[in-house]
């Protein structure tokens, strides 16, 4: 049995899905993922929570590249995995979407019973009045503050900054929430940061109901996705996996697919969907 058959076997007899999607997922819309085929980073690790919030060069080291990069972000559409995966959810096969992702990609293929496990890289929020506004309306303000920054061009980087160095950091001028002059940061899980507890016990709640676990596009390096991945074999459900490269729990798959993932679910939801 080939990959792709294998992979509509497990589906077919376990029609409740709960997936949980990765950066592989996005790689077709021109947003880069963070890791090797080893599960290695293809870059330097994400900055922590710690040190945006404690160190003013490294948050305006963050936003200038978030200047730069966002564009990228903005403008990415849903590829073939983001529509491959809202046909399944339209024809019942999909109980919950729990993405790792923070792009919003999944939402704007159509997907609806969806979880931003990290939240969402296109909203702001005040660290002190808890204050949301859309990431739309900070470029502006970032542009207008730093009109010569606006011009640079980089390589896109995940989660929509940009690789951009040997800048004078220190003079990029970052804005304060309007509201009570807080600081400003991405509504996003950095790495130090916990996941919202409400979060994460909607997606439990989710996975009990599931017949079965389908990874898409994740190492599972991070602990925050791979613990849904160790609960559901701790309590008999099977998992499969869609990833070119490793993941930390090899393991523990009953199903490996080592194809692109937007070629996979397409071939998937082709089977499956009338």
């Amino acid at each position: 049995m080939d990959a792709s058959t294998s992979l509509a076997d497990f589906a077919a007899r376990h029609p409740r899905l709960f997936v949980l999607t990765g950066a592989g997922c996005s790689t077709d819309s021109g947003i880069p993922d963070y890791r090797d085929v080893n599960g290695d980073w293809k870059r330097p690790s994400p900055v922590t929570l710690q040190a945006f919030t404690g160190d003013e060069l490294t948050r305006r080291r963050y936003w200038a590249r978030s200047l730069v990069g966002w564009p990228t972000m903005a403008t990415a559409q849903p590829g073939a995995s983001h529509r491959a995966l809202a046909r399944l959810e339209a024809s019942g096969r999909v109980g919950l979407l729990l993405t790792q992702n923070v792009d919003g990609l999944h939402a704007a293929a159509g997907s609806r019973q969806t979880i931003d496990l990290h939240g969402r890289i296109d909203t702001v929020r005040c660290l002190g009045c808890e204050t949301r506004t859309p990431r739309a309306v900070m470029q502006q303000s970032l542009r207008a503050r730093n009109p010569a920054w606006a011009a640079l061009e980089a390589r896109a980087a995940p989660d929509g900054d940009a690789d951009v160095e040997d800048q004078d950091f220190a003079t990029f001028d970052v804005p304060t929430c309007p509201v009570c002059g807080g600081m400003l940061k991405p509504d996003v899980v950095f790495f130090g940061e916990s996941v919202p507890r409400e979060r994460v016990q909607a997606a439990y709640a989710a996975l009990s109901e599931a017949d079965a676990v389908l990874v898409a596009g994740s190492s599972l390096m991070v602990y925050s996705g791979l613990r849904f991945v160790q609960a559901a074999v701790a309590a008999g459900k099977p998992v499969a996996a869609i990833n070119l490269g490793r993941t930390r729990a090899d393991d523990l798959l009953a199903l490996k697919v080592a194809q692109p993932v937007g070629e996979a679910l397409t071939a998937l939801a082709e089977q499956l969907v009338a």
